[in-house]
């Protein structure tokens, strides 16, 4: 995005300063990152950022209005309803694809999600980024003027309000198994809540407990990870359902997972989204079906996407309403590297406090490709995606 920082990045750049950087990044937390990492942030210039922050006003206010909330309900499968729903989500995300006119670069909505990122990890990034590679000091990729310790004590106060930390716990489906799982061990360096697995989560009555060190400890908050459609993949049996009535405060509702997610893109409008429907309200295909992708509305990190949409796929469909008709977006080349340019997309990360009225921007997450797609494997394509940081003035 900015020509002399890219070509200063670029010249300072070596696979020493990058494998002692990585080795320093894996050091730091008690599990190695298990996605790659890419070997450069991304520079954006004050008028790409400022536009960006435009894109990222005019959707959440459009996800905050009566009709949106009202509308959302409907995303939740009527067997997956968790009780005690809330009014917002406490982590928001927004996706955006970095594309480019005759003249001028713009961000372009892919996905959203109701749903917790890489919140602690990518604080460790930025300052491991920082230490090994030339940051201009006035660059950040903090936004709402945070600085990284007034961002960790926002995070604090969000997940732990007023509770001590052991009787606060991420929730995850094998948590050492996860391919995050490095965000997971960040989290507890930060603020202190261990990882549990729900495999471990003892339920007495309406409340819940798990064992460190030979105790039960009463769980008064839980900071939820759990993906739905891992948990019904994999039939987990526990003794707590998330069905059940329990006395314990949801740190991002599970229902927030569902209710903003693929299924809010074809209610959203703008210069910023693209054109997008729900298949089975389709009474006429688009006569480019070649120029959209098919995504199922519920899975996760890209998979079942199709991108070589056909009316005989289409009319093969059985389950309709689990599935979206989103039209491509084509990704600019952004990143300038030693063989080609990179694609870029851009995650703008949200914390939404408790009865306040609009979620607040907080940090960014970049995810840097040469394939079609971004956030899924790429090896059998003999490509790479790599996660990073976008730096802004």
């Amino acid at each position: 995005m900015i020509p002399k920082l890219r070509e200063q990045f670029n010249a300072q750049f070596s696979e020493v300063r990058y494998n002692a950087f990585l080795d320093e990044l894996n050091s730091i937390l008690k599990y190695p990152t298990d996605f790659r990492v890419c070997e450069t942030p991304l520079f954006l210039s004050y008028e790409f950022n400022q536009d960006l922050l435009k894109a990222c006003d005019e959707i959440t206010a459009q996800l905050i209005t009566k009709e949106f909330k009202e509308k959302s309900v409907n995303a939740i499968p009527k067997h997956l309803n968790v009780p005690n729903d809330t009014d917002h989500p406490i982590f928001l995300s927004l996706d955006f694809a970095i594309t480019k006119n005759e003249n001028d670069f713009v961000p372009k909505l892919i996905e959203l999600q109701g749903f917790p990122t890489l919140y602690g990890y990518q604080y460790f990034l930025n300052r491991v980024v920082r230490k090994y590679f030339d940051i201009p000091d006035d660059f950040t990729c903090y936004y709402s003027g945070y600085d990284e310790d007034e961002y960790v004590d926002f995070l604090e106060r969000i997940i732990l309000a007023n509770e001590d930390a052991e009787q606060v716990i991420l929730l995850e489906i094998e948590p050492h198994k996860q391919k995050t799982r490095i965000d997971f061990a960040a989290m507890e360096k930060l603020i202190g809540i261990p990882e549990v697995c729900i495999t471990d989560l003892i339920k007495k009555n309406k409340k819940l407990f798990y064992k460190k060190d030979g105790r039960e400890i009463e769980i008064k908050r839980i900071y939820n990870r759990v993906i739905f459609d891992e948990l019904e993949r994999k039939q987990i049996e526990s003794s707590f359902n998330f069905f059940d009535e329990v006395d314990v405060h949801w740190v991002g509702h599970p229902n927030w997972f569902f209710r903003i997610s693929k299924f809010s893109l074809p209610q959203l409008k703008g210069k910023y989204v693209p054109e997008c429907y729900y298949l089975d309200e389709i009474e006429k295909y688009p006569d480019d079906l070649s120029q959209f992708v098919l995504k199922p509305l519920f899975s996760f990190a890209g998979l079942g996407v199709d991108v070589d949409v056909t009316k005989e796929k289409l009319d093969k469909i059985t389950d309709r309403k689990n599935y979206i008709l989103q039209r491509k977006v084509e990704y600019a080349p952004v990143i300038k590297t030693p063989d080609d340019f990179s694609k870029v997309e851009i995650r703008m990360m949200y914390l939404w406090e408790e009865n306040f009225p609009k979620p607040e921007l907080v940090l960014n997450l970049i995810r840097t490709s040469k394939g079609k797609m971004m956030g899924v494997d790429f090896n059998k394509n003999k490509t790479w995606v790599g996660s990073s940081l976008a730096y802004h003035q």
